[in-house]
């Protein structure tokens, strides 16, 4: 039985070796210039584009069609989007999904909605594939990620918010006082799914010391760490290093922002998913 794991660019994750595999893009759109998001898109020197552009700017999910073709030809596929607060990507697959089964009877389509984004949704993809080569059935498949969905956080720390002021995920004066100020904002990905800021400091190392205080405090003592940065590898190569001394047989890597987390995380923004011990 064919069995296909799908995911939108949200994740960072446009190929996962040894899997039937499918990335859906989205779309960071402005009043000039289209930025398809899919795995070829140089996502630094848009953000370094978007730092300097005045006009409007949005980005725009993929719409059903698109979502039917990256299942074309499973039997089952399991799908991960984005958290449905910040994208339509979820509702999208799920009416795919329901389109999918009525035209493949036979066939089995689970979406789960990350209330997340970024190196969190690789977590899913990546434990997906684990289950999927365990020879697990369908139904086992989709409790065993929903329960590993449990222990699964997002951390980032933002030098700018502009983007998220533009498109309403915080107000406009608390984006305009971190700019003025410095302020690196630190913040997760809520139970619920919304961006939500925890603190603010001052400077980088102070920064990383919180995501590693906010990790530990969050149930992390050992296991998969991926950290995603957007233009910024020098401090994503610190908190490595930070996490590798603080917690003994933490698994980390560090890789780059594809271009809807980028547009999100702005120049110097790192985003980091982690399991917390099961």
């Amino acid at each position: 039985m064919k069995t296909k794991i799908v995911v939108d660019s949200s994740s960072n994750l446009y190929e996962l070796p040894g899997a039937e595999f499918a990335c859906v893009p989205l779309k960071i759109v402005t009043d000039e210039q289209e930025y398809l998001d899919d795995g070829h898109l140089d996502a630094v020197g848009m953000a370094q584009t978007l730092r300097d552009y005045k006009g409007k700017t949005t980005t725009s999910c993929p719409n059903v069609a698109d979502w039917l073709a990256a299942y074309e030809g499973a039997e089952q596929v399991f799908a991960v989007t984005i958290t449905g607060t910040l994208s339509g990507s979820y509702n999208a697959a799920l009416l795919a999904a329901e389109e999918y089964k009525a035209d493949h009877p036979e066939a089995r389509v689970f979406v789960l909605d990350s209330l997340s984004a970024g190196p969190e949704c690789r977590l899913l993809a990546e434990r997906l594939q684990q289950l999927v080569e365990r020879g697990m059935d369908f139904d086992a498949v989709c409790e065993e990620i929903l329960a590993y969905k449990k222990h699964t956080h997002l951390l980032f720390s933002l030098e700018s918010l502009a983007n998220l002021a533009r498109n309403g995920r915080v107000k406009p004066a608390v984006a305009a006082v971190a700019r003025m100020l410095g302020i690196r904002v630190i913040g997760r990905a809520s139970e619920s799914g919304e961006l939500e800021v925890l603190c603010k400091t001052r400077g980088e190392h102070g920064a990383l010391e919180r995501i590693v205080l906010e990790m530990k405090a969050g149930g992390f003592t050992n296991g998969k760490v991926h950290i995603a940065h957007c233009g910024n590898p020098e401090a994503a190569k610190r908190l490595k290093l930070m996490l590798h001394a603080v917690f003994e047989g933490a698994q980390v890597d560090v890789s780059e922002c594809g271009g809807l987390c980028s547009y999100y995380a702005e120049l110097g923004g790192l985003m980091v998913g982690y399991e917390e011990n099961q």
